[in-house]
């Protein structure tokens, strides 16, 4: 039967009952031709965008949204049908109608409500649903405005197990939704924030101009400073705009308030520094502290406003963290997960999600170990964040990463259960909670999830990170985690294919992964360059990934697809692989570089990513920076300006140079994201609370629109325009751990440039030969050649060590070691280097039981020598 003639049938056969709402006034007049509020009533496009809790599966059957209820729920609303984003006027008149089935029969009460609590109610109407679709309807006035009101079927209730069918669901009334008109601002879109003097400086203009157009840079008091020609690039295909481009990089004068004018119009203003980043490397990174679960959150340290109690630590009304038990017919046992970060807009927290983020920030870390201009990591050392850990002698970037790190380790099962190694996949609450909600509010019951393969796996990777970045600053920690990573791949390699259900997404994300090749991959890398164990590199080097291009177009890496982590890993941390093994690997990156260049080249807006609306998905504004980083990996890998110009015009994207004319990040430019979808960070829907605090991500533009708000409202959209700044918008403005470790690498990496000057020739040479290496140390030698014109009067070396060595004797130096970190300076007699003269100096060291790989970056005085 088609399913036009199944719905003549249904409403043929159907009992009908006009019913009066139960709030608002009793009746109300609404035409024929009344506007249709409800999306996919009729269910023709499928299941979406309605959602379900307490429930079964949703499935279309017959052409009616079904699902199944289990015996015993207490309450009506344990269990119910929903939809969000339903526009109330207030004073409006609306009409409510469905056609409901029940198997064997129970009752159902459908509520138009607000979405979040106090859950007020605007109208509802009850029924007895049996075996025969019944229609039903009622008319109502609604009593409030409200852009997102909600509406539910309450299914729960019944003593008995029901099979619930829905169909012809409609709201008409009110009016209809005018078209959307974001507010854009000046048609000149410009890096709000602004650009470093020796950076690339580019902007786009929108105009109906076909031919070149003259623009001119002003100062702040209004005095043209430069000017030239703009270049026409026709129909965006991103945004479906006309569009030229400016480009204004020979202007390199620092300055505060500068505007670029074009066709009539005036940019947001912006500043020329080499500090712009400098904030917002700690900005970024406090958001991760503002998302931290099982902690008092201090508002001395980030602002009065942000501070709350503990969340999930077994304080009413919370269940709390401490013994949370399985899913029914997951395990027999509770385990203790309080801490860790909550993942996003919920309170739920996902491995898989928490092992990519944690990464990023030990990756941060790491990098200060080989990148020539990360300074040696002063600007992560101790005490450079607002943690409450800050003075205990340990980089405060590790102790962030840490919090997540301990939570992730308690998810293992435990030794003498089934799957003892393995991880759980997620915990998160039993049911979906609105929105606003406290974490020490949430009254939701917590549940455990099952064990997967692809949760074991990032476990094993960033434990493996942690045994060798703790090393030197907690010899105890560093080796939980060792034996943790272990335990966790070998569980893997017993239990490859366990998989996380896409179904599991009551209550939170499913977050589910069906190949897991590249969580073999990445792990396995992980594990060998802190351990040097054979068996680790066998594996890394069996790995079809191995040799795979694994850099893809839309998006380098997210936590579904993390074989590019192993690769950049491979690439950038000191190790023993053969010199043409090493350099085909660094190949594959700056190939993967290139082609983000050309993509940025492509793109009239500059972003390192294509135009095609495969490309804008959920979490799109993660996809470029990843992107980014990949481009900031190889300069630092191989000193060319275009690479790190590529990461640094990168950024313009998120800081307004888009089609919306919107900064992505809270606090960042003059018109800036701030009412991401947190139930924490809630100010749109209640006054009292603060918006996310300043350097939170926006998730971006998603041309799915997969949230029902964004779907109302953005329908038909050009891939670019397909965000709104709404805290009902999940799937375009909800934040995210992921997204923000993302910024903080790249925040980093930004302001690591300073003024992004031209890139000098080495003018030293070093030589770094380990004579020796046994379980108990080292002796290594290293030899320093002046290859300047100029002689060097008084000279410091400065390496990093991978792991836990130690230097406890040296010879011909002064050498001094804080965590990995090693000084060697000059003695009175060897203090000048003329050009090509060189000194040698040796030392003894402990703790080789790790991988000893020769550093491949060593600075003289601040500034990097070739290494051999």
């Amino acid at each position: 039967m088609t399913r036009s003639r199944r719905r003549l049938v249904a409403l043929a056969a159907a009992t009908t009952l006009a019913l009066a709402a139960t709030a608002g006034p009793a009746s109300a007049e609404v035409p024929p031709d009344a506007p249709e509020q409800l999306r996919n009533g009729d269910f023709s496009a499928g299941v979406s965008p309605w959602f379900s809790y307490g429930t079964g599966d949703l499935a279309v059957t017959d052409g009616r949204l079904c699902t199944t209820v289990a015996a015993g729920t207490a309450n009506p609303w344990d269990a119910g049908i929903g939809q969000d984003a339903v526009p109330l006027i207030s004073g409006a008149e609306y009409e409510l109608s469905f056609d409901v089935s029940a198997t064997p029969g129970a009752a159902v009460k459908a509520v138009l409500q607000l979405g979040s609590a106090p859950y007020t109610t605007y109208a509802s109407v009850d029924a007895t649903a049996t075996g025969t679709a019944r229609h039903v309807t009622t008319t109502f006035t609604s009593p409030a405005d409200n852009a997102g009101a909600q509406l539910i079927f309450q299914i729960g209730g019944s003593a008995q197990a029901q099979t619930f069918c829905l169909d012809n669901v409609s709201l008409r009334g009110g009016e209809a939704a005018p078209p959307y008109e974001p507010d854009t601002g000046p048609r000149v879109r410009v890096n709000q924030v602004g650009y470093l003097p020796g950076g690339p400086k580019h902007a786009t203009v929108v105009t109906e101009a076909t031919e070149a157009l003259p623009w001119q840079l002003k100062s702040a008091g209004g005095s043209v400073v430069a000017s030239g020609e703009t270049t026409p690039r026709g129909t965006d295909a991103a945004s479906a705009q006309n569009v030229q481009t400016v480009d204004f990089s020979a202007y390199r004068t620092p300055g505060t308030g500068y505007t670029l004018t074009v066709d009539g119009e005036t940019s947001h203003p912006f500043d020329i520094s080499g500090t712009l980043y400098d904030r917002l490397r700690a900005d970024s990174l406090q958001f991760f502290y503002a998302q931290r679960s099982g902690i008092a959150i201090d508002g001395d340290l980030i602002g009065a406003e942000y501070a709350r109690p503990a969340g999930h630590l077994d304080v009413a009304p919370n269940q709390g963290d401490t013994d949370v038990p399985c899913q029914p017919g997951v395990c027999d046992y509770t385990l203790d997960v309080r801490g860790g970060w909550y993942d996003a807009g919920d309170h739920g927290k996902y491995v898989v999600n928490g092992g990519i983020a944690t990464y990023q920030l030990l990756n941060a870390f790491e990098r200060t170990k080989t990148a020539e201009t990360a300074d040696g990591g002063a600007a992560l050392g101790d005490a450079t964040l607002r943690v409450p850990e800050r003075g205990n002698a340990v980089p405060d970037v590790l102790d962030e990463a840490r919090w997540e790190l301990d939570f992730l380790l308690r998810m293992q099962v435990p030794t003498g259960e089934p799957l003892a190694g393995m991880v759980h996949h997620k915990i998160h609450d039993k049911n979906w909670t609105g929105l606003p909600l406290a974490p020490q509010d949430d009254p939701q019951p917590r549940e455990l999830h099952p064990p997967s393969t692809a949760a074991t796996l990032n476990l094993a990777a960033v434990a493996a990170q942690c045994a060798r970045l703790f090393a030197p600053y907690d010899a105890a920690y560093a080796a939980r985690c060792a034996t943790a990573a272990k335990t966790a791949y070998a569980a893997a390699k017993a239990h490859p294919a366990i998989y996380a259900s896409a179904s599991d997404g009551t209550g939170g994300g499913a977050y589910d992964d069906t190949n897991v090749t590249d969580e073999f991959y990445w792990a396995a890398v992980e594990l060998w360059l802190s351990t040097g164990d054979k068996a680790y590199l066998a594996d890394v080097t069996a790995s079809p990934l191995h040799t795979a291009d694994v850099f893809t177009p839309n998006g380098a890496f997210g936590w579904q697809s993390v074989a590019a982590l192993g690769r950049l890993d491979l690439a950038t941390v000191p190790n023993t692989l053969p010199a043409a093994e090493k350099t085909r690997i660094r190949a594959s990156v700056t190939a993967a570089a290139d082609r983000y260049l050309a993509a940025l080249a492509d793109q009239a807006y500059g972003l390192p990513m294509p135009g095609t609306a495969d490309a804008y998905v959920w979490g799109s504004n993660s996809n470029v920076v990843n992107n980014a980083i990949v481009l900031a990996t190889a300069f630092d890998l191989s000193r060319d300006a275009k690479y790190r110009d590529g990461a640094v015009q990168s950024a313009d994207y998120l800081f307004g140079r888009n089609a919306l004319n919107m900064s992505y990040v809270t606090g960042w430019g003059e018109q800036n994201a701030h009412n991401q979808h947190s139930r924490i960070f809630a100010h749109q829907l209640n006054p009292d609370l603060a918006n996310p605090p300043a350097g939170s991500l926006a998730g971006g533009p998603n041309a799915a629109l997969q949230d029902p708000y964004a779907a109302n409202l953005l329908a038909g959209c050009a891939p670019m325009f397909c965000y709104v700044d709404d805290i009902n918008s999940y799937a375009t403005n909800e934040v995210a751990i992921n997204w923000n470790s993302a910024l903080a690498w790249l925040a980093s990496f930004l302001a690591d440039q300073g003024d992004a000057s031209a890139v000098p020739a080495p003018t030293c040479a070093v030589t770094y030969t380990t004579h020796g290496s046994w379980p108990s140390g080292f002796t290594t030698q290293v030899t320093v050649r002046n290859t300047g014109t100029t002689a060097v009067n008084g000279w410091t070396l400065r390496w990093a060590f991978t792991g836990g060595q130690k230097v406890n004797h040296a010879w011909s130096a002064e050498v001094a070691q804080t965590g990995a970190t090693v000084t060697a300076k000059n003695l009175s007699w060897n203090r000048k280097l003329a050009p090509g003269a060189s000194t040698t100096f040796g030392l003894n060291g402990t703790g080789s039981a790790t991988p000893n790989p020769d550093p491949t970056l060593v600075t003289l005085n601040g500034k990097a020598c070739t290494v051999s």
